[in-house]
């Protein structure tokens, strides 16, 4: 089942409840939360209470992305906030295992994100713990980063792992995510769509993810 998320880093936020609610009737099924520390990342977003704010005024899955350093620091707090999936960078968790299991403690989904220089074999170890992994096609730090084509072939090595090894986590990518580039990801296998910049960049966010959607589901019913 192909899903797109909206990433709200590229969200209008003095408009932000209308912007989720748009998205919503759009057809997202998840809202993505960027979270930067200004340490992991070269920027500095938001955190728990915004995501709280979020909670109250949508029932969608929030799927918050902690690019930060230390994250069992602020695992629990996110989850007490209202988050529902948890992903944590393989480059910031010197105890991954550990980490993966303490989302799982505080009844969240468990995700891994890999940044394009990370190969896929260092998440060997945890395939069988994780929900789902996100790979970044993107450096992580800003909205609107053109797409890079090497990071296709990692969605499509996940997806014959997961195949090989009777594993069921899901694919998500993250970065440059728009009508350019969607057929491409679904065909290597990811099946959650993170975009923010092209559907919320310009026009209105509900045609953009019906756009965006409709794009993704065409390309997943030719997948080779």
């Amino acid at each position: 089942m192909i899903e797109l998320a909206p990433s709200i880093l590229s969200a209008d936020f003095a408009r932000l409840g209308d912007e989720v609610r748009a998205v919503t009737e759009g057809g997202a099924s998840v809202i993505h939360v960027d979270i930067m520390d200004g340490h992991f990342v070269p920027n500095l977003t938001i955190g728990p209470p915004v995501v709280k704010s979020l909670r109250q005024v949508t029932d969608l899955p929030l799927d918050c992305h902690l690019m930060i350093e230390n994250p069992d620091e602020f695992i629990p707090a996110f989850a007490e906030a209202g988050a529902d999936w948890i992903s944590v960078h393989q480059e910031a968790c010197r105890h991954l295992n550990r980490t993966l299991h303490l989302v799982k403690s505080h009844d969240c989904l468990a995700g891994v994100v890999i940044n394009p220089a990370t190969p896929i074999q260092t998440l060997s170890e945890v395939l069988d713990i994780v929900d789902y992994i996100l790979v970044m096609s993107v450096n992580p730090g800003f909205g609107g980063q053109k797409f890079i084509p090497s990071t296709v072939h990692k969605m499509r090595r996940l997806a014959d792992l997961r195949s090989e090894r009777q594993l069921t986590y899901r694919i998500e990518v993250d970065g440059g995510v728009g009508l350019d580039t969607i057929a491409d990801v679904v065909r290597a296998g990811a099946e959650i769509l993170v975009a923010g910049n092209a559907v919320f960049g310009h026009g209105d966010p509900r045609k953009n993810a019906e756009a965006l959607l409709k794009a993704a589901t065409e390309a997943a019913m030719i997948k080779v």
